[in-house]
């Protein structure tokens, strides 16, 4: 099963080196790991996809806790927070089927961000699962380049990262 971790950390350098080898000497791949400043310019969130069990997922939280840049570890529970990703897809086009590939974009939301003769660049934001549904519905076309960030998430409600700092 897949678990989103929400990891507020000091924002300083090798911050992110120390979280990535606590993974890395465990055995534990990171399905997906993003990273920034929050409105706090001395935190920083990483927001950390891993798959495995609930025991497992409960050890790395302690592990992280145990860090000492790392400020507070939360597992999100699923319905409980936002998640988006960014996709760029450049798509391979053809006079004979380019409306159908802009007609694709603009009913999943997709903006097109490059036009060239063979090709029409996409960008689209959001969730994991309706990225792979638009993915599915340009593979036919021919999807020549495709690049994802990590999956970036935020808690429903009115919590804030200044808030957990004081915690």
């Amino acid at each position: 099963m897949k678990y989103t971790l929400s990891v507020l950390v000091e924002n300083h350098p090798g911050v992110l080196s120390k979280v990535a080898g606590l993974f890395s000497r465990r055995g534990f791949n990171i399905d997906s790991l993003a990273v920034g400043e929050t409105e706090v310019s001395n935190i920083s969130r990483m927001t950390i996809v891993v798959d495995g069990d609930e025991y497992i997922v409960e050890q790395l939280e302690k592990q992280l806790n145990k860090l000492i840049p790392v400020i507070k570890v939360k597992k999100m529970k699923a319905g409980e927070y936002i998640s988006r990703t960014l996709s760029l897809l450049k798509v391979q086009v053809f006079a004979d089927n380019r409306a159908e590939v802009m007609k694709i974009a603009e009913l999943m939301g997709a903006r097109i961000v490059d036009v060239t003769r063979a090709t029409l660049t996409l960008e689209f934001t959001d969730t994991a699962e309706r990225t792979e549904t638009l993915e599915t519905l340009l593979r036919p076309f021919g999807v020549r380049e495709a690049v994802r960030t990590g999956v970036i998430a935020i808690e429903k409600g009115a919590d804030t990262a200044k808030a957990a700092q004081k915690n």
